[in-house]
């Protein structure tokens, strides 16, 4: 019988737990540079509904998150006009992850370790279930949109591109 893997607790399923958010764990075989069309694959789960968790700053390099289907991809431009900021472009790794605690791969929106403004594409909102980091490389969780709303309260967005 194959036993359930047990996935131990990130600063992301701690922030998840102290706001009372309803999740299931989903672990999956992590693969460098695969982002979420392997996730997705892994799980059986359309790629539309994995949640990408983006770390960009503006022109003053100030930090925010940009949460986005997995089968999209961010216009910044289109970002940077929508938050009123004169560019807007990815952080460099290190960067991000002395941002939000996280490596990159692993980034999740809860348990940042710094307070940063957070976007989410508008048609996130839409979907009954959403797949979404848990803070560590090879690990989703799984909750309702709304939750986001709740418990992040991000500034909804349309700003995604076709892959």
């Amino acid at each position: 019988m194959a036993k359930k893997e047990h996935v131990s607790e990130t600063p992301a399923t701690q922030f998840l737990r102290k706001h009372g958010v309803a999740f299931s764990e989903h672990p999956y075989e992590y693969e460098e540079h695969g982002g979420t069309a392997v996730s997705s694959q892994a799980l059986g789960v359309p790629e539309h509904d994995v949640v990408k968790t983006l770390v960009m700053q503006d022109e003053a390099a100030r930090p925010l998150i940009v949460l986005m289907h997995g089968d999209c991809k961010v216009s910044t431009k289109n970002l940077a006009r929508a938050i009123g900021c004169k560019s807007v472009e990815p952080c460099k790794p290190e960067v991000a992850n002395r941002h939000t605690g996280f490596l990159v791969g692993g980034t999740s929106p809860f348990g940042t370790r710094k307070q940063m403004p957070v976007y989410v594409e508008k048609s996130i909102l839409d979907l009954p279930r959403i797949y979404i980091n848990g803070g560590r490389r090879g690990y989703l969780v799984s909750i309702e949109p709304k939750e986001l709303l709740r418990v992040l309260g991000p500034k909804p967005v349309e700003v995604a591109l076709p892959q």
